[in-house]
Formats: C-alpha cells, structure tokens, sequence
C-alpha cells in the first residue's frame, strides 16, 4: 500500500475543496489505491488542484509580520506598512536575493513562486498517471484529464513570468527516493509546451458542458484565454529579443514581431467564441457594470475563476479604520492620476480637470476602485457617511489609529474599495458572494488589443478599447471614440492601452507582470511613490500637497526576473541561476 508522499521542488499534501471555496481536508493519509479506486476520492484529487489557483491573487498572499498584501504592493499601484517583512515592500526595495525570494516568512507554506506551482503540477502529474484505473466513464476521464493539463499550464505560466524558463517535468511523477536533478528548460521551450498543453485541453473540453455543481471547473474559453496571456507576454519586450540576457533560459533571443500577431490571434480565437461578454450597466449609474461584476459568481465576463464562499475578505483587507479595515495596500496619488476624465482624456488633456476638487468629472471605475477623501461610503452603523483622509481633527487618519501618518509611516490620501461591496464594512455582520477573477473578458480584449496595436493595426485596437471604455461608463464624445484621437499613433496607443489595463485591472494581480514584461519597472519603481497630503482650510475646502511615500524604491536590472531559490540550485547542479544574481 502505497500512501502519496510529496518533498521540496514537488512537494505538497493533499487536501479537497467545496465549489463554493471552503476547504475540507478528505484525502490526506489516504494511499493512492483508497483514492484512485473511489470516484469520489479521485474528484477530491482534483478538486485540491483547484484549491490552490488563487494563491497568487488572493489579498493576504504575503504573511510577513505586520502586514500582508500581494504582488500590487510590489508595484507603483500601491503602499503598504514599510516592512521589509512583507515580500512586496522587500522586492520594492531591492532585498530580494536567491537565499531569501520563497523564504516562508513570507507566504507562510503555500503560496510562493516556487514551491506551491511544484505541488501542484506533481498532483497533476499523479492524477494523470492513475485516472486510467479510476471508476469513472471515459468521457469523464477525458474530461478530468484535461481540466489536469490546464491546471498544471496555469502554474507553470506563474513560474515562467516569475523566473523565465523553468524545469519541465512532464508527466513525471517522482519517488521519494528519487535524486531529482534536472535542467531548466529554455523559454521557448515552455512556451510551446504550455501552448501544447492547452490546445490539447481546449479540444477535450471542446463539447463539455457542467450542471450547476461543477461550476467553476475549467473550460474550453479558459484554455484558450490563458493561453492568450501566454503569448502576450512572450511577445513583449521583456522575453521577445530585448531582455536582461541573450540567454535562451530567460527569453528568446532575438526579437520577431510575428510573436505580437500570435498573440492577437490567439485572443481574437477566443472572442471570436462569443461565449463571453463585458459586464454592462450604465442606466443604474455611469459604469455600474464594471462595480458590480466583482461580485457577481457567475456573470458574462468570468472566464476562469476561484469560487469564495459568503465572506467579507475584501472589504476586512482594503477598507480604512473607520470601517474597521485594515487597509494593507493603499493606492497612490500616480494610480489616482492615471484614471482619465469623464470624457476619457487624460487629467492632462482635458479641459475639465480642476487639481482643487480632482474626483469630478472622472472615469467612474475610480470611485468603484478607490476610496478618496470626502467620498460617501457605509460605516458600523449601516448609514453612509464621508471617508475623510485629510490631516486636521476629524480626519480618517487621526492620530489615535494605526494609519495615522508619521514621517515613517504608510498613509498615502486613499483607501482601496476594488471588488469590495459599497453596502458592506467590515464591521457589519452582512456578507457577500463573489469569486475572484483569475482570468476575465476584459482582459482578453486588453491582450487583443496590446498585441494588435505592436501588429501595426491601431485601428482595431481602438475598437476593444471603446468596448471598455463604453462599459466603464466614460462619455463617448462626438466622434464616439470616448477620448482617443482620431489617427492616434502606435506610440501614443501603446501608452493608452498601458495605461488602460493599470486601471482596468489594479488590484488583479497583473500590475507587477506588466511592469516588468514591458520593460519600465525601471522607471516606475524608482525613487519613492507618490501620495496626497490633504489639508482642510475650511468647512468644505481642501488642499491637496503631492507628496512622496516614505518606502523607497530600489529597482535594479537583475529583478525583472526573480532569482532561482537558493536551496534549488544547490540542490540541483544542473540548475542555471538567472543573470545578475
């Protein structure tokens, strides 16, 4: 009788979900005949593969003292406690090294770069190799098998924008006795064998169709939008011929501008479905669908999501302390500034901005996405009320709270509101239903478009931005092209779509892969961040000082990749580290 044992670069246990997201451990201790002989065990199986697919987006990913957060906190988004303790504040600050990059003071045991995409790849690998004798019908094998071979390509594509090119295993299931000792394979290497892989499950899963139980497993339109993103980060600048190294581990080594129209195909292949759609509602209010598709489980625009039971997570993370939040990761003034007017141009451009009352006549998906001072927002007691944020008596930020701002301190003029439902605080009892967005239409059309635009063909690109800008609830302007100019440039595009998916998709774990797969982490995390110091001179009169964040930011090179851990390379003399560490 052989129990399931899993060890370091694959290592895990085994654990079981519910649809809804709670977690149930059914499997552990069991050996792998007690499961793969039970249909209900072996779904188990599976469904402890799904358990760990959020671990990267999830609000409370970093578990260092005093704090928490996820990649955001890492980027010119947000800022959180100043703790070096805290994975995002210790990359931003340029003390990630190869000793200390998965370190378990970080994430705690189950949700770093490394070791969690590992485990779950060997379970997938496990699963694939007994299915054969489980007791299910074929079709059903068919199916399971190929949700498994979607699941290991989502992981891998985690390690692959994380480290670069990584050890393919296969369908390898290693012993415990094993000496495990392999090669990294090169980036095209894992490029194509995720592509492979969910081809190979878009056409298993081409017929599928799951009763309301098994909402949430992995379909066809997810295979074929992860592997969108997929290519479009390979087609960018960081891995297509313009990386930190010519070496093939970390990228391709030459440029080829036939990597923009793959991607491009690849995310029109899943528009052109028609299985999913924008979340629209701009009759309630401007932009009431874009509020609302967070929390909403099944809607239009999922495509793949984590299922959460009824809870209160985000609104107990982002919400000030007035609201009994915790409010880990506070946006800064430059992710304020990049939202555009009502009329969809710039704070710059536009004729409407007045820098004395900045919230007016702005992109609505601001005030669904951050709380600013002045805004109406539900308290302890049920009743909306202002969230003030500025320095006088009275203030949000009072000195008696913990986000009071000191020299050293953490407050940045915003509170985060993403995804969080405007009639609950966390100091109610109320809770809401929502899923986490992994993968979702709006980012679909924002690949199409990206990689559309570096194709030569800006035009169409404005057409997917429209769609966005449109259900964002910005006006469309005479010309209906909701602020982009007639004859904009493939430059002056670039820039706009850049700046159209920090916005569209802050707080969604994309900010940090952006930023380093374009190649200006350089240049966004350098220096400090920005912040708002507010001042009130009157009843309803503020004054608004641009200021910088205490955490500096000490981006070099070498982070555009994470190192290779330590403990890894030491163990395997095979093992390439990346460059410059």
């Amino acid at each position: 009788m052989k129990k399931i044992l899993f060890f370091t670069l694959l290592a895990g246990v085994i654990v079981s979900c519910k649809k809804t997201g709670g977690l149930e451990d059914k499997t552990t201790g069991l050996t792998e005949e007690a499961i793969f002989t039970d249909s209900v065990q072996t779904t188990n199986f599976l469904n402890r593969i799904y358990v760990d697919a959020g671990y990267s987006f999830g609000p409370s990913r970093f578990a260092g003292a005093g704090g928490s957060g996820n990649t955001e906190l890492a980027t010119d988004n947000a800022e959180g406690n100043n703790n070096l303790a805290v994975w995002g504040n210790a990359y931003a600050q340029g003390t990630i090294s190869p000793s200390n990059v998965i370190n378990a003071a970080y994430f705690g045991t189950d949700k770093d770069f490394w070791n969690t995409p590992y485990k779950n790849i060997r379970r997938v690998n496990l699963l694939l190799e007994k299915i054969g004798g489980a007791p299910f019908h074929e079709s059903t094998k068919k199916r399971m098998r190929a949700e498994a071979r979607f699941l290991r390509a989502f992981y891998y594509q985690h390690m692959v924008i994380a480290f670069g090119g990584v050890p393919l295993i296969g369908d390898k299931v290693f012993g415990i006795n094993d000496i495990i000792n392999i090669p990294r394979g090169t980036y095209e290497e894992c490029v194509a064998y995720m592509v492979s892989e969910l081809d190979a499950a878009a056409a298993d899963l081409a017929n599928v169709t799951y009763k309301d139980i098994d909402f949430g497993r992995v379909t066809r339109g997810a295979c074929l939008a992860l592997k969108s993103r997929v290519l479009l980060y390979a087609a960018s600048p960081l891995f297509n011929g313009g990386g930190i190294s010519k070496s093939t581990l970390v990228g391709y080594p030459t440029f080829s501008a036939s990597r923009w129209q793959q991607a491009a195909d690849a995310a029109e292949a899943l528009i052109n479905t028609n299985l999913y759609s924008l979340n629209v509602d701009n009759t309630t209010r401007p932009g009431n669908g874009f509020y609302q598709v967070f929390l909403k489980r099944v809607n239009s625009e999922y495509i793949f999501q984590y299922n959460r039971p009824a809870q209160k997570e985000f609104e107990a993370y982002y919400l000030p302390p007035t609201r009994t939040g915790a409010s880990i990761m506070k946006p800064t003034q430059s992710l304020v500034e990049a939202f555009p007017m009502m009329d969809g141009k710039t704070i710059t451009e536009s004729s409407t901005y007045n820098p004395n009352d900045p919230y007016v006549n702005r992109d609505p998906r601001l005030t669904y996405s951050i709380i600013y001072n002045g805004l109406s927002y539900i308290n302890n007691s049920s009743v909306k009320t202002p969230v003030y944020t500025y320095m006088s008596a009275g203030s949000t930020i009072a000195n008696t709270t913990a986000d009071a701002y000191t020299p050293s301190g953490q407050f940045t003029g915003y509170f985060g509101r993403k995804m969080c439902d405007e009639n609950i605080s966390n100091g109610l009892a109320a809770t809401t239903e929502r899923a986490w967005p992994l993968i979702r239409y709006a980012e679909i059309l924002l690949n199409y478009a990206e990689a559309i635009n570096e194709a030569g063909q800006p035009e169409k690109a404005v057409e997917k931005l429209v769609m966005l800008r449109n259900r964002a609830g910005i006006l469309p302007g005479s010309d209906n092209r909701y602020g982009i100019k007639v004859g904009v440039t493939q430059d002056e595009l670039r820039k706009i779509i850049q700046n159209e998916r920090r916005i569209e998709l802050a707080f969604e774990d994309h900010r940090w892969n952006d930023i380093r797969r374009w190649k200006i982490a350089s240049t966004v995390l350098k220096g400090f961040n920005s912040i708002d110091i507010i001042t009130r001179t009157g009843t309803n009169t503020f004054v608004h000082t641009i200021s910088r964040a205490p955490r500096p930011l000490n981006f070099r090179d070498a982070m555009y990749l994470l190192p290779i851990p330590l403990s890894e390379i030491q163990k395997m003399p095979m093992m390439e580290q990346n460059p410059e560490y």
